[in-house]
C-alpha cells in the first residue's frame, strides 16, 4: 500500500489485515484448546481457520490429532490424506494413516499406506517396524483364507491362532480370527467347539451375522433346532 496508495486498495488491505488478525487469534485459541485437551473446541476453531486456509497441511494434521483423540478415525484419515498431498515427503502423515487403518482392523489398507511412507524414506524406523508387523499379519490372514477356500479347516484354525499371537494388543484381530475359527469348526462339523467359539464372538458382537449363521449350523448338527 505504501508504494502505491489508493482508496479501494486500502479498504481491501484493511479487510485482509483484519481477517488475518482474526485467524491468528483463532489459531492461538485452537492451540490453547488442544493443549488443555479440549479437542471438541479445538476442532471447531480449526474448522473456521481451514475454511479460509484450505491448503495448510499443519492445521489439517492438528485437526487430525483432535479427531483421533475424539474417536473419529475416519475424519482423521481424511485430514491426514490431504496433509500427505499438501506437504512433500510427508512420511509422518502416511505413518499415522497406516496406524489408524491397522487399529481399525483394515490390515490391507494399512499395508498400502505404510508402503507409501517407505517409498519416500526406506530407512524410516517407525514405518519399517509397522510394515514388518502388518506384512506378517497380512500374510497369515491371506494364508488362512486360502486354507478355508481349499476346505483345509484344521490348517486355517491353526493359522488364525497364529494371527492372535502375532497381534495380541488390537482386539479387532482376535475377534475376526475367532469369527473365522467359529466358521471353520462349524464347517468341519465340530459342533460343540463351534458353538463355544461362536458364542464368544457373539458376546463381543451380538449382531455378528456370520457368527450367528455358523452357530446355527452347529446347533443343527447337534439337533438343537430351537436354538
Amino acid at each position: 500500500l505504501k508504494s502505491n496508495p489508493s482508496n479501494n486498495e486500502e479498504k481491501e488491505a484493511q479487510t485482509q489485515l483484519t481477517k488475518s488478525d482474526e485467524l491468528q487469534r483463532l489459531h492461538s485459541q485452537a492451540l490453547s484448546a488442544y493443549q488443555q485437551e479440549d479437542y471438541e473446541a479445538a476442532i471447531s476453531l480449526l474448522d473456521e481457520i481451514l475454511a479460509v486456509c484450505v491448503w495448510d497441511a499443519e492445521l489439517r494434521e492438528l485437526r487430525a490429532e483432535c479427531y483421533i483423540k475424539e474417536g473419529e478415525p475416519s475424519k482423521a484419515i481424511s485430514d491426514l490424506k490431504a496433509a500427505a498431498k499438501l506437504k512433500n515427503d510427508n512420511t509422518e502423515a502416511f505413518y499415522k494413516i497406516s496406524r489408524i487403518y491397522y487399529q481399525l482392523g483394515d490390515h490391507e489398507l494399512s499395508l498400502s499406506e505404510v508402503r507409501e511412507c517407505l517409498k519416500l524414506d526406506q530407512d524410516h524406523k517407525k514405518c519399517f517396524s509397522l510394515y514388518k508387523q502388518v506384512k506378517k499379519l497380512n500374510k497369515q490372514i491371506e494364508s488362512a483364507e486360502e486354507f478355508i477356500r481349499e476346505g483345509r479347516y484344521e490348517d486355517a484354525i491353526s493359522k488364525y491362532d497364529s494371527v492372535m499371537k502375532t497381534e495380541p494388543d488390537v482386539p479387532i484381530y482376535a475377534t475376526r480370527a475367532k469369527e473365522r475359527i467359529c466358521h471353520c469348526l462349524s464347517k468341519n462339523q465340530q459342533a460343540t467347539d463351534a458353538i463355544k467359539v461362536c458364542t464368544e464372538v457373539l458376546q463381543l458382537e451380538p449382531t455378528n451375522v456370520n457368527a450367528l449363521k455358523d452357530r446355527a449350523e452347529a446347533y443343527l448338527l447337534e439337533d438343537l433346532y430351537e436354538e
